[in-house]
């Protein structure tokens, strides 16, 4: 009688790029919960799915079948940010465990856009048209009411006004970011798509490692960013400068040399290139900053 097969279970990185490979297909929820699988790999993801899921049936129960959207959209409101008590990290609000929807859901504190994923996920069980959408500096969610869109802001449960929208954008306009940030209102309030919503999280926990210094977990993040972003080259550069932090110089050569190849108009061209001569020769690179 033949042996058995078996087939080796894939990686936490091949399990991301299968979620991530069809944007038709994407399950952003999924996917995004996956990402904690760098720092915790026994992560059952399908458990934190099931979580979400038991919060949206003991909502659904509670809502009359013939709530209106405005009633309904109360409803999760209230159960959301009163009733569990979801809200921002204000206190370490750069805490990675803010990216990782598992810990969010446990403690109840996250940051906008991990809020925003669990909100986004309530608010379609209960029959509500919910949107994420990517603000500068703070992912917002965008419900569609008969009486028009309500922007609402995860981190404080508050419903944001136009003028309170243009406030939150007055410090990339003053800040000299000219271009988009002079464009109307409504270009920033577009729904985020699922592929744009991951990246979003994944930069943030990049910043995160980079500016701790972090260079095994910025190496995880950025393997990621390829995978789900394989035509972003500055992310094949930030990966390879990560591998040149941790002394692994073969492969931070090939990623900074197909930075180059690619990305021919780039700033930074000369450094890069300066960097990767220094590995060529066999340097230590400096550290990165």
């Amino acid at each position: 009688m033949p042996g058995s097969l078996h087939f080796p279970a894939p990686t936490t990185l091949e399990y991301f790029a299968a979620l991530v490979a069809d944007d038709a297909s994407l399950p952003l929820v999924e996917a995004a919960a996956s990402i904690a699988q760098d720092a915790y790999p026994q992560l059952d993801t399908q458990g934190v799915l099931a979580a979400i899921d038991a919060h949206a049936a003991k909502l659904r129960r509670r809502i009359p079948a013939d709530a209106v959207p405005v009633q309904r959209l109360r409803w999760l409101n209230h159960y959301f940010f009163q009733e569990l008590g979801f809200g921002g990290n204000a206190n370490d609000y750069y805490d990675p465990r803010n990216s990782y929807l598992h810990v969010v859901l446990d403690t109840r504190r996250g940051i906008p856009i991990t809020l925003a994923l669990i909100y986004l996920e309530l608010a379609g069980q209960i029959g509500l048209t919910a949107h994420g959408v990517s603000f500068p500096g703070h992912f917002l969610v965008k419900l569609r009411m008969p009486q028009g869109e309500v922007i609402i802001d995860p981190f404080s449960g508050h419903s944001l006004s136009r003028d309170a929208l243009e406030e939150l954008l007055l410090p990339y306009k003053r800040g000299g970011m000219a271009g988009r940030f002079d464009a109307p209102l409504a270009l920033f309030l577009q729904s985020a798509p699922p592929r744009d919503v991951l990246a979003r999280m994944l930069r943030n926990l990049k910043e995160i490692h980079r500016s701790a210094e972090a260079w095994t977990p910025l190496l995880a993040v950025t393997q990621r960013l390829v995978v789900l972003l394989p035509r972003a080259w500055a992310e094949r550069r930030d990966r390879g400068l990560a591998y040149a932090a941790l002394g692994c110089d073969v492969q931070a050569a090939d990623d900074l040399a197909a930075y180059l190849e690619h990305a021919r108009d780039a700033a930074d061209r000369d450094a890069i290139a300066a960097r990767l001569a220094q590995l060529a020769r066999g340097r230590p690179s400096p550290r990165l900053h």
